[in-house]
């Protein structure tokens, strides 16, 4: 009996393991770019930002985060650093693209130049994209 269980216990333990590889599965960046469809957005400004999902934003800011919200026809990607030591910090697109039944989003994370003067007041910089509402998931790469 106790052999059992740790037996459904490890498959168990395998299986949440495996997962998010077989999410990541529909997400290559291999040379076939024939079932891939790159997909119109925005970067939504401040001002433009729901104010539901602002809230939501600034509660997790402090924090890595990751984050999809839905709203009037439209789904919202977020994506923050978390809390940096000085300004100068910022999240751009590499690529925005539907793949195997998933909304794939690429970012990539610049800080502060050498010589770019920065403020030593800590920031949070966070990056909101906007794109017509779609139902498959999202993979943030």
């Amino acid at each position: 009996m106790k052999m059992r269980m740790r037996r459904r216990g490890r498959r168990g333990i395998w299986a949440l393991l495996l997962i998010p590889v077989f999410l990541l599965a529909g997400c290559g960046k291999g040379n076939g770019d024939g079932d891939r469809e790159t997909l119109d957005y925005e970067v939504v400004a401040e001002a433009e930002i729901p104010p539901e999902l602002k809230t939501i934003i600034e509660e997790k800011k402090q924090a890595e985060f990751k984050l999809t919200y839905t709203c009037d026809g439209y789904l919202y990607l977020v994506t923050g650093l978390g809390q940096q030591e000085t300004g100068g910090y910022s999240i751009s697109v590499r690529d925005l693209y539907l793949q195997k039944g998933s909304i794939c989003l690429e970012t990539q994370s610049m800080g502060p130049s050498g010589d770019e003067a920065v403020s030593g007041t800590p920031s949070c910089p966070y990056l909101v994209l906007r794109l017509l509402y779609r139902e498959e998931p999202v993979v943030f790469l």
